[in-house]
């Protein structure tokens, strides 16, 4: 990926179709309706009790760099509400702050504390595990910003002798991923580093066209060495645990899991994450599924064998946007 090139379609998941959606079928289904979205029901039935929220960015409240239709309204209305929330994505090439600015440019007012990346739920792991020891990381410059504070190695000092880390770390580093960086992270992993992955993306869209994700790279380590790279990223729960306890800092203390809900477009991402967790999910229609997938899913669902019933990519409920969801809220 390209320095400073925006992306252009949705940022936090594997790009390689929707294979797993043949086991997500929606446990209350909604469809765009004429009418109060707050009056469906079974909706308002789903998050009965949800006292905040975990929203995906793309497909949620922007796609292809641009907000969604009423996620500005939607935002405000949580706001209203007295509802805390925190967008989480897989982005892991820029700070906060700098995503911040992206969507304020398109009216959406988030502060960048109420944004969880998988740089900074990555940063926030490595403080709390690594205190104080070298760390080498390769993502973007901004994206190294998460990690203020932290020892991070200089990408040259790992070629001296006898140089040790303790951990590697892999984001969205662009031309910073190249084979003498992955040489040093292969070199530091068989000497005892720990191998971080942000995200396992495989690809994603830019203006190109599809192009090579730093998940690949995370891959190939893992072959080289023979080393298992925890996923800080979704579907993770490194990320689900860092959005938790931002909300718990919001509310003033810890929120049981079952009153948060994660809302987001990606059943393997977003859905299975947050329910590996005991959350409860909405999958939206504003982003990669649609409301035939999901009405083809549904009948899926309804003939398939408990295991697929009980899968955990399976949602609480599905909605049309986040409007519903926001007005479907006690």
């Amino acid at each position: 990926m390209a320095a400073g090139e925006p992306r252009t379609a949705a940022e936090d998941a594997p790009k390689t179709d929707t294979a797993g959606l043949g086991t997500v079928v929606p446990m209350h289904a909604t469809t765009p309706a004429a009418g109060n979205p707050a009056t469906d029901p079974s909706l308002r039935e789903a998050l009965a009790g949800i006292r905040a929220l975990v929203l995906d960015a793309d497909g949620v409240i922007v796609l292809k760099g641009r907000a969604l239709p009423g996620a500005v309204e939607a935002l405000a209305a949580l706001e209203a509400k007295g509802i805390p929330f925190r967008i989480a994505t897989n982005f892991s090439g820029a700070h906060r702050a700098t995503l911040a600015a992206r969507f304020q440019g398109d009216g959406l007012r988030v502060s960048w504390e109420r944004i969880v990346t998988a740089a900074s739920a990555t940063a926030a792991h490595t403080a709390a595990t690594f205190p104080g020891q070298p760390l080498f990381v390769i993502t973007r410059p901004d994206g190294r910003r998460e990690f203020d504070g932290q020892h991070l190695m200089p990408y040259e000092e790992a070629d001296a002798p006898g140089a040790r880390a303790a951990a590697v770390v892999i984001g969205d580093g662009a031309e910073d991923l190249s084979f003498a960086n992955l040489d040093r992270a292969f070199r530091l992993i068989r000497g005892g580093a720990a191998l971080l992955a942000m995200h396992r993306n495989p690809w994603w869209f830019t203006a190109r066209g599809p192009t090579l994700d730093s998940g690949a790279f995370v891959v190939a380590l893992e072959f080289a060495t023979g080393a298992d790279a925890v996923l800080c990223g979704k579907p993770g729960p490194i990320m689900f645990r860092t959005a938790l306890a931002g909300l718990a800092a919001d509310l003033g203390h810890r929120v049981p899991v079952r009153d948060v809900a994660m809302v987001g477009d990606d059943p393997a991402q977003d859905i299975a994450g947050a329910r590996r967790l005991g959350m409860r999910s909405v999958l939206l229609l504003t982003g990669k599924t649609s409301a035939a997938e999901a009405a083809t899913l549904l009948g899926v669902a309804r003939s398939g064998t408990p295991a697929v019933r009980r899968s955990r990519a399976i949602p609480d409920a599905v909605a049309p946007s986040l409007a519903e969801v926001v007005a479907a809220l006690d």
